[in-house]
């Protein structure tokens, strides 16, 4: 943009500036200035001396370091404008106050010319800031059209028009009372207190109506500082599959069970790691004679293999162990700390059976599942290791048998039950029994013995026996009214048992890999060795039943 020179000699300081329009004047009058483009100019910097055009001194930089004459702050600057308005303020960059054009601060035109021609510096440092958005004002003008005002104090809004009514507003309802409202303050109160009077007398009851066991005697303690089999535990030692068809063999391996820094270990470990695979599904035959086996029947105590007949040996090894010899209650309290194993197909158990089956063979002299598991993952559909359940066994039969209406469980909702230990407890008397895990809030079954089994079994009185129809007895007439078959002394066991074919693993659930009415379950459970391994844990602490303590009382 270029401009007109001043009709004044250079050395005047004072003297104003006047652009001309880049229109040549057609009369001898100047024509009215147009608007214009605004210069920061340093207040401080000095205007040529003399009129022989000398330079000053060079502009200060504002972004060097200041000596100890040089004042820290540079100085305010003032604004030139070629125009009597402004679209919005101006800012300086060392300065967020809004800068007002100042007549007495203004310079002359050759100092403009001046600055633009030694400015460079001034110049890249004013094209480098960016200015704010600009904010709403009011710009004033002088009648003159001299230098403008700036403003930035805001309009005020007009308020807002009131809606709230005038005049006197009636309330009958604080002059004249209504007595029903009157009779429902009190209806309201009454409900209330007796809404806390009823949950008062109902808490009474539950805590006057639960049962205790009175004194209780210490009868065993084990908290496996070692594994003791002479005094307290008996390893039982077969393949017979223990009434459930299961597909495991139980050991006295000291890999399958063994005591380690405090805890007993029950551990399920694969039969093809001692004698292969091949040797396991037949397809090399192979006899398996099982090493101390304790069962009286000695076709549990060996297994051959033979492809051609699916014939395979027990393809997992595993540990069972009882008090049978040593130690029994009679009604009493028994506890066992314990954590469950991970895995498919994985059963662990600690239950009781009767010492001596005075009422007949299973189930009729009854058994007590103090605790029984699945270790298949959360997402198995028949209830996997987070879920624990408690129940009783008891009927004239095998395939008559009452568990369906005393049994129970319990879910653990955020972790499973192999994520630490747990107490399991079984409370029993002439009265009751109440099986539970941790708490007797958080309990499986709790059962007053208050009818008698047969009559709470609602068995027919006819049933078929294979070669005709026979009148069905009860077997616990002449036990204790109410209690038998749960009237005799039982001892305990724990163990890790793998598949069976008694229905606690379902058909076609879980992608199970057998039928439970196939005749060679053990067979499709081997062959697909592969599948169901890949889901058990390599490290023992996870595969295995981990025992912290055993307790049992009686009453004394």
């Amino acid at each position: 943009m270029s401009h007109s020179k001043p009709s004044s000699s250079s050395g005047s300081s004072s003297s104003s500036l006047r652009p001309s329009s880049s229109r040549p004047s057609t009369s001898g009058t100047d024509a009215p200035p147009l608007p214009s483009t605004s210069f920061f100019i340093p207040t401080d910097h000095p205007s040529p001396s003399g009129s022989d055009g000398g330079h000053g001194e060079a502009p200060r930089d504002p972004f060097r370091t200041p000596e100890a004459s040089t004042p820290s702050t540079p100085k305010p600057a003032s604004v030139v404008s070629f125009s009597g308005f402004a679209d919005h303020p101006v800012y300086r960059r060392h300065d967020s106050r809004i800068s007002v054009q100042s007549a007495s601060a203004r310079r002359s035109h050759p100092d403009i010319q001046e600055l633009h021609a030694s400015g460079s510096g001034l110049r890249a440092q004013r094209n480098s800031f960016m200015p704010p958005r600009p904010m709403r004002q009011s710009v004033l003008h002088s009648p003159t059209h001299g230098a403008s005002r700036l403003s930035v104090v805001p309009r005020a809004k007009k308020p807002m028009r009131s809606t709230m009514l005038t005049g006197a507003i009636e309330k009958p309802w604080l002059t004249e009372k209504d007595p029903r409202m009157t009779i429902a303050y009190w209806i309201v109160y009454f409900m209330a207190l007796l809404g806390v009077a009823g949950g008062a007398v109902r808490c009474y009851f539950a805590w006057a109506q639960t049962l205790h066991l009175g004194n209780l005697c210490l009868v065993m303690e084990d908290n496996f500082d070692s594994f003791d089999l002479e005094n307290t535990w008996t390893q039982e030692v077969t393949m017979s599959g223990f009434g459930n068809q299961e597909f495991e063999m139980t050991t006295s391996s000291s890999n399958n069970s063994f005591v380690r820094d405090g805890h007993l270990y029950i551990v399920p470990t694969l039969t093809s790691d001692v004698i292969g695979t091949d040797a396991v599904l037949g397809v090399t035959p192979h006899t398996f004679n099982l090493t101390g086996c304790t069962d009286t029947n000695a076709t549990n105590c060996g297994a051959v293999s033979n492809a051609s007949a699916r014939a395979v040996i027990p393809p997992v090894m595993s540990a069972r162990i009882n008090t049978k010899q040593h130690y029994s209650i009679q009604y009493g309290r028994v506890e066992i700390r314990a954590k469950l194993p991970r895995g498919d197909w994985l059963w662990p158990a600690l239950w009781m059976l009767p010492v001596d089956e005075a009422y007949g063979a299973w189930p009729r002299s009854g058994e007590i599942d103090i605790m029984e598991a699945r270790g298949n993952g959360v997402d198995y559909t028949a209830q996997g290791i987070d879920y624990v359940r408690g129940s009783l066994n008891w009927g004239p039969f095998s395939w008559l048998n009452g568990v369906s209406k005393t049994f129970g469980w319990w879910t653990n909702r955020r972790k499973t039950f192999a994520d630490g230990f747990h107490s399991y407890v079984l409370e029993w008397d002439a009265r009751f029994m109440r099986i539970y895990v941790d708490s007797r809030l958080t309990y499986m079954l709790y059962l007053r013995f208050n009818e008698p089994f047969f009559q709470r079994g609602e068995f027919p009185s006819v049933v078929a026996n294979g070669t005709g129809f026979v009148q069905l007895e009860d077997p616990w007439r002449n036990g204790t009214r109410n209690v038998a078959p749960f009237d005799r002394p039982f001892y305990l066991i724990m163990n890790v048992a793998v598949g069976g074919t008694n229905g606690w693993f379902p058909d076609g659930v879980g992608d199970k890999p057998w039928l439970d009415g196939s005749l060679n379950a053990m067979t499709d459970f081997a062959e697909a060795q592969s599948q169901w391994y890949a889901s058990w844990p390599q490290n023992e602490e996870d595969r295995a039943l981990v025992v912290d303590s055993v307790k049992m009382w009686k009453q004394c």
